[in-house]
This record gives structure tokens, sequence and C-alpha cells, in this order.
């Protein structure tokens, strides 16, 4: 027997001539259990090696070495690079295939501009909002900081992981779904340049100062001196970038 989300089945069950019984059954929604669909772990595989640059930022896709790769069709292939176009992760060429997007110096400005308004505002508002434990779950992820940029044990990937554990925890606590949505989409573009920064040289010690800034604001529950301070994080990592 199928069952379809949202519909009733009623069975009438013969015992014997005289007597019956009426059992009716609720279908499940088959979509609760539906598995990821395919082209979203595609997209997944194919965000990884663009954020890690296997796949580097003006290269063409190779559909069909990646679909023999990942043992696949080329139609959820396809319907993973529509998924990577619309983050702003690949640029789709007519006639000419798909490629890992370039992010010009105005794409990037543009980029970090928005961030800043977003992330300075979500700032202001975990300032003058957030629980004592909302704040100290941040100094829990500051101090991680401080620990992955100590100099006797640098990971500059593990600080940029645990910098951004800490910027979308203090979006959650700000709590605007909407503004998440539209930082994480941000982010997913500024991550295409992201080793530009991670190459300055003093950049990590640069970055964890600025955090360190704007720990202390929040310890004060200073509104309008958080937004300064993550607007001063975003200006001063876009130069980096750069």
């Amino acid at each position: 027997m199928k069952f379809l989300g949202g519909l009733k089945f009623t069975l009438f069950i013969i015992i014997d001539a005289k007597n019956s019984c009426q059992l009716t059954i609720i279908g499940m929604a088959a979509l609760s259990l539906a598995p990821r669909a395919l082209y979203e772990e595609v997209a997944e595989l194919l965000r990884q090696r663009i954020f890690s640059r296997e796949l580097e930022p003006g290269s063409w896709i190779d559909e069909l070495k990646i679909a023999q790769d990942y043992g696949i069709s080329r139609t959820p292939l396809r319907e993973a690079l529509k998924v990577l176009a619309a983050e702003g992760l690949v640029t789709m060429k007519v006639r000419r295939g798909a490629y890992v997007t370039e992010v010009s110096e105005t794409d990037l400005a543009d980029v970090y501009h928005l961030l800043s308004l977003l992330e300075s505002d979500a700032a202001g508002v975990v300032a003058s909002q957030a629980s004592a434990q909302e704040l100290a779950d941040l100094q829990v992820l500051h101090q991680a900081l401080e620990q992955a940029a100590a100099p006797e044990q640098l990971d500059r990937e593990r600080f940029f992981q645990i910098n951004e554990q800490f910027h979308m925890r203090l979006l959650d606590i700000a709590n605007n779904r909407w503004r998440n949505q539209m930082v994480a989409d941000l982010r997913k573009v500024m991550k295409l340049n992201r080793h530009n920064s991670l190459l300055k040289s003093g950049r990590i010690m640069e970055s964890l100062n600025e955090h360190r800034a704007l720990m202390s604001a929040l310890a004060q529950r200073d509104p309008s001196q958080c937004r300064q301070r993550m607007q001063e994080h975003f200006a001063n990592g876009l130069e980096a970038a750069n």
C-alpha cells in the first residue's frame, strides 16, 4: 500500500458474514522522510572544492569529468551548478559552460559593505539584548580564537573557521533569520577571496585585536561601540583581502 502525505485510507476488515470493522490510517508526510536530494549533496561537494581552491576562481568546470568522478549523470550535476550559480560561486556562460566565479575588486567591496552593515547592526542588537549566557558563548569562541592565533601554535585555517563560527553565533543571538540568510549568502562569495587575506602578514593578529575590542564593547553593553568596532573589523578585512 502507498501512503501519500496528508491523505486518509479506510480499510474494511470482514471478520465473518455478519461482522466487520473499520480501520482508518492517516498517511505520513512523505517529505519528512525524504533524504537529502542528490543535487544538494553534489552542490556541497563542489562548494567545498571551490572554497579550498581545488577549483580556482576563473577555472572551467569540467562537467563530464566531475560526473564520472562522482558516478552520477549530468542531470544532478547541472542542478547543483544552478544552485552554486544562484549563490554567486559559479558563473554560467552561454555555449561555454560553468566557471568558478572571479570576484572583482568592486564585487568584493560591495560584499564587504553589505556585511559591515548587516553584522554591525547585529552586534548592536546583541549588546543591548543578549543574555549573560549568550555573551558567555561568544567569550568561549573568542578564547578559541586566541588559542588558534597563539604564535607557538598558529593555525590559520582553524582561526578562520572559528572566526566564522563566532560571527554566525553573534547573528543567531541577534535573532533575525532574514539577516542571517543574507549574511550566509554573502559570506560564500567572500570566501572566494579569503586566501588573499590569509596571506597578508600580520592580518591574523590584527583581526584578533579587532575581536578583542568588540568583546570589550559587548561586555560594556555599548551598542554604538559594538557597531563601530564591527564596521572597523570589516573595513580592515577588505583592505587585507585586496
